[in-house]
């Protein structure tokens, strides 16, 4: 049976919300809800009747508030609420990660696929995918070999984003009142604003997010290449970024502001505004990546 991506990250949210104060007493209507958490009518009413069999909504005479406290045991794990390719990415970047993968390093894929709990066809697809760009490479037996990438090659490839998202931003500014991305764009500032006031603990989560907001912002200008190359982007900006463990907190802290500030341009629809909103963000990003390659290349090999 399909998992219902939609409706159980739509829980999650509603659950978090209320875990974080963001809705206490009496709830709000179907409609304000469904615009927070930017979703259909549909999903909201299901996550409601979850909620409410679980006792954590009451209802009474058509009034919901806030029953029980939400806790963290409430909600659907990362696996169940994001798609299996979204799954073994950020699985493999993890693995990475926690290895202090090098350049040169065996990828065996019945070793991930046991360990991220996919099947091997997933693991192999997002190899083959990654392997275009020359950053993995099929060995002639069996397995595959990490190959890394220069600071050369993650900068032409900052130069096309730049170019990309300025005109993404641009196309989403000019979206009709009716279009679904000013809602979910009107969830994610929150998303950010709930972040922002809990970075002690979970600064560590921009990461997600900020991959949420980038993609959004992409989602005005369809483009199956465009949509192809921001998996690369993912990759290598959030995997670099990450080695960096240097202020991380104040960066994350920081970029979560410029993201506020680029929202509330694009919900003003001003074209210098957005401009300027977007340019300013992307050159920190390009600092913080030319920060964190000069990290990478000092990190021992052996």
């Amino acid at each position: 049976m399909k998992t219902d991506t939609v409706y159980k990250k739509a829980f999650n949210r509603v659950a978090h919300m209320m875990r974080d104060g963001q809705l206490a007493g009496q709830l709000p209507s179907e409609n304000e809800l469904r615009r927070r958490v930017g979703v259909s009518r549909t999903t909201i009413r299901k996550v409601l009747e979850e909620l409410v069999h679980r006792a954590m909504v009451s209802e009474e005479n058509g009034i919901r508030a806030v029953g029980r406290p939400a806790n963290d045991d409430d909600c659907y794990p990362d696996a169940e609420t994001t798609p299996r390719a979204t799954h073994v990415e950020q699985q493999f970047m993890e693995w990475m990660l926690r290895g202090d993968t090098r350049p040169g390093t065996s990828i065996n894929e019945l070793d991930l696929a046991r360990q991220f709990g996919v099947a091997t066809n997933g693991i192999r697809e997002f190899l083959i995918r990654f392997s275009r760009f020359g950053l993995i490479e099929k060995r002639p037996n069996s397995g595959w070999l990490f190959k890394g990438f220069t600071e050369d090659f993650a900068l032409e490839l900052f130069e096309i984003r730049v170019m990309f998202e300025v005109r993404s931003a641009r196309l989403f500014s000019q979206q009709p009142d009716s279009s679904p991305l000013w809602a979910k764009l009107a969830a994610l500032k929150l998303s950010h604003i709930e972040l922002l006031e809990h970075m002690e603990s979970r600064f560590h989560d921009f990461s997600r997010l900020d991959n949420r907001f980038h993609r959004l912002i992409n989602e005005a200008s369809p483009n199956r290449f465009i949509d192809d190359f921001y998996d690369i982007i993912t990759f290598i900006f959030h995997y670099h970024y990450q080695w960096n463990k240097q202020d991380e907190k104040q960066r994350n802290q920081a970029a979560i502001v410029e993201h506020i500030v680029f929202i509330d341009a694009l919900e003003s629809r001003n074209a210098a505004r957005i401009e300027i909103a977007c340019r300013a963000h992307l050159d920190s990003a390009r600092e913080t990546l030319t920060r964190s390659l000069l990290v990478f290349d000092e990190i021992p090999t052996g």
